[in-house]
């Protein structure tokens, strides 16, 4: 029997791990081509749709615009939280029903047509569909659950004052920048930098992750801005002017108060006004701001000013006097509208002489009233700020014809605005010197730029006290318990007729229109009424001007008198000012506290 031989095993050799390993590599390898192939084709489509639910977007996180208060902190204009309805076309998989769009439509005031328009811009990764809607509404659109749309927080502004300030503030647009007024020319301050964040929507919507990035930065609200102007005081001057407006039928009109002493506004109206928080219902004509945007021929009330300037270098007294009789300049007659005889300087001021006031005005030359007028402000921008401020108009002294310098000291031939006309009456108010214009409350008084000496404007102030008494063709803006310094105005429009520029279309062959005629309409008027008060020390500038008046008269005392006396006692009252002068009339609780026993 041979015995049986052990076997021998072989010693795995180098060559054979490796032929392991790689075996090993190849079937992983061979198991991920095969999932690979699988995603790819078998659960392509399922995998697809599951990442489609997610999407990485950036937002925006709204900063709030700055608000706006009066001085005493009344608020004006502010910007509330609001949700703006979305969507996501191109990760829309299915279009909402129909029944689902006349929903949405009725809720959001969108026509059916438009929603499926927008929704089906496939190449669009958003759109709008309806802008800062009420919180009521957005709950029932979140009721509708349709796929794909999403609500986004914006800020909407709010005017609750409604049309008081609306000259003043004017508004915004949907998208919250300034448009007009105030809110245009201090946007950069108000409106802030909105804040950016990288997150994670789902197909609904919904935020569901928020992600770290280098662009994310938090808002920075706007500034919040004080004005000067007073609720109290803009009050009364909007309702004397409604009044006024309605008894004499006039085309528009406008009140500007200023504190004499700094300049700044208190108040400033204008009618007709227009709602901010709906300016599109308004048409743009009645929007601009009258008193700042408009020029104005005062009339007599630049009156003030020659004399002021006679007084300041000497020229005249405040004992001189003049022959007031009619005279002629080349072929034109200055005359008054009574012939007054010999007026002292007090009387030409009381009775509105045409002729004593050009008087004054010929001892100087053409170029030293130029520049006199111009140190006033006439024909140059009061650097407000104010979108649309006119700078007026003051034609050079070369090429005035000689009547002219006699007609633009009763207030013809130039040009300002209303808030112009009451700045310039700052130079009287404050011992002679011309103040700057603020819409902002100022900390400290600032500086002026004098104009007259202090002693000419204290004679100009007891001079212009004459206008509201006895005699006076200011009395119905007299109030009662205070010395009143003031100066009436009545000028006839100047209408221009505009026709086709036949040399320029003869040039170009574009047709364009020019002035071609210019007169002063015998129908047409402003009327004018300005003044301050406590005469002495003033604190407070009204000025009125009522722009085509058609019933019960046209001269500025008659129809501006009396919305100036109302904006000035109101004014007065609020400021907390003590009467200067004896009441003439009893108030009826002061009166019905004396007759008890």
């Amino acid at each position: 029997m041979v015995p049986q031989q052990s076997k021998t095993i072989k010693p795995v050799t180098s060559n054979m791990r490796l032929l392991m390993v790689l075996g090993g590599f190849t079937a992983a390898f061979s198991i991920l081509i095969g999932r690979a192939v699988y995603i790819h084709t078998v659960d392509h489509d399922f995998l697809m749709k599951e990442g489609a639910k997610r999407f990485v977007r950036t937002v925006s996180l709204p900063a709030s615009r700055g608000m706006i208060t009066d001085r005493n902190g009344a608020l004006l204009a502010l910007s509330a939280p609001t949700e703006s309805l979305y969507a996501v076309p191109s990760d829309m998989d299915v279009q909402p029903t129909v029944e689902k769009l006349q929903a949405l439509s009725q809720l959001i005031n969108v026509p059916v047509d438009t929603l499926q328009a927008r929704l089906g811009q496939k190449n669009k990764g958003f759109v709008y569909l309806q802008r800062r809607l009420p919180e009521e509404v957005v709950e029932q659109v979140k009721a509708l659950d349709i796929k794909g749309l999403a609500f986004q927080q914006e800020s909407k502004r709010h005017y609750p004052m409604g049309d008081l300030f609306s000259h003043v503030l004017g508004f915004v647009n949907i998208d919250g920048k300034g448009q007009e007024g105030l809110e245009l020319s201090l946007d950069k301050q108000l409106q802030g930098q909105n804040g950016i964040k990288t997150v994670v929507r789902d197909n609904r919507g919904n935020i569901v992750d928020k992600l770290d990035s280098p662009n994310n930065r938090m808002p920075q609200n706007g500034r919040n801005v004080t004005l000067a102007l007073d609720q109290r005081i803009q009050n009364v001057a909007v309702d004397e002017l409604r009044k006024a407006m309605e008894h004499h039928q006039a085309k528009a009109g406008s009140v500007v108060v200023l504190d004499a002493q700094t300049g700044e506004v208190l108040a400033l109206a204008n009618s007709p006004s227009y709602d901010p928080n709906e300016p599109g219902k308004t048409e743009s004509i009645y929007r601009r701001n009258r008193a700042i945007t408009d020029m104005i021929e005062p009339g007599s009330a630049m009156k003030p000013f020659p004399v002021a300037k006679g007084l300041d270098d000497g020229k005249i007294s405040i004992h001189s006097t003049f022959n007031t009789n009619p005279y002629k300049i080349g072929p034109a007659t200055v005359r008054d509208t009574h012939n007054y005889g010999s007026l002292s300087v007090r009387g030409i001021m009381q009775k509105s002489s045409n002729v004593g006031t050009s008087r004054i005005s010929s001892r100087y030359s053409a170029e030293e009233m130029y520049q006199f007028y111009k140190s006033l402000g006439i024909g140059q921008r009061m650097h407000t700020g104010f979108p649309g401020e006119t700078a007026g108009l003051l034609r050079p002294w070369q090429k005035w014809k000689p009547i002219e310098q006699a007609t633009m000291s009763f207030g013809y031939g130039l040009q300002l605005s209303l808030l112009q006309l009451a700045r310039a009456y700052t130079v009287l108010t404050t011992d002679g010197k011309l103040m700057p214009v603020s819409f902002e409350k100022q900390e400290k008084v600032p500086e002026g730029e004098p104009i007259l000496k202090p002693e000419t404007a204290k004679n100009m102030r007891k001079i212009m006290v004459s206008v509201t008494e006895t005699g006076g063709t200011g009395t119905a803006g007299a109030v009662d318990g205070f010395d009143v310094a003031a100066k009436t105005g009545t000028a006839r429009k100047l209408v221009r007729v505009l026709g086709v520029d036949q040399e320029y279309l003869a040039k170009t062959g574009i047709e364009r229109q020019k002035v071609i005629r210019s007169y002063y309409a015998d129908n047409k008027h402003m009327a004018t009424f300005i003044g301050f008060a406590p005469a002495e020390k003033p604190r407070v500038i009204v000025a009125v001007n009522i722009d085509e008046p058609t019933v019960n008269g046209y001269y500025g005392g008659v129809v501006a008198g009396p919305v100036f006396k109302g904006v000035m006692a109101g004014s007065l009252n609020v400021l907390g000012i003590p009467n200067t002068k004896p009441l003439k009339e009893i108030p009826p609780a002061v009166q019905t506290a004396q007759n008890k026993p």
